[in-house]
């Protein structure tokens, strides 16, 4: 079993141990959260939805981003997946969310942004965690590591514990 499905079947095992669900909020890996996740059978008891939000209007649309914030801050931003996480978690009707933008090259990167940058957010209700993450690699190794990230920050949280590097 590689690491992905590992973190995804642990996670399942402990949102069934708290009765909790989990949805995701993604625009740089592109549904590749929502798929580990869904790589595990049964994750359909606790798996509530997956919101791939590429374009910034869909992030408005779909999840309720203020679009000052685009103008503001960008999309790969800390107040871009503080919302992205609440309104996934609002709409799918979710204990648990984790929302994620990033630049996952190969272009696209600017001096304060470089290519592998990456904001995640995780919330268990209206507690949210944000990290900044600065990975190397291709435009696979970003989305892996981001799919990495994601999930255990996802368990540390289903687990009471701070997800992230603290």
């Amino acid at each position: 079993m590689d690491d992905i499905t590992h973190l995804a079947t642990s996670l399942g095992s402990r949102l069934q141990a708290l009765g909790a669900a989990v949805t995701t909020a993604e625009s740089c890996t592109g549904g590749g959260i929502a798929e580990a996740i869904t790589r595990v059978a049964g994750s359909s008891a606790w798996f509530e939805a997956g919101y791939v939000t590429y374009s910034n209007r869909q992030k408005q649309r779909q999840l309720q981003v203020p679009e000052a914030l685009f103008a503001e801050v960008g999309a790969v931003s800390e107040p871009v997946v503080r919302a992205m996480a609440l309104g996934a978690s609002r709409h799918a009707q979710a204990r648990f969310s984790v929302a994620v933008s990033g630049v996952a090259g190969p272009g696209g990167g600017s001096e304060e942004k470089p290519v592998g940058t990456v904001w995640f957010a995780w919330a268990d209700g209206e507690l949210l965690f944000t990290e900044r993450r600065q990975f190397s690699g291709d435009r696979h190794a970003v989305r892996h590591q981001t799919v990495i990230v994601a999930l255990q920050g996802l368990l540390a949280l289903a687990s009471g514990e701070k997800p992230g590097r603290g």
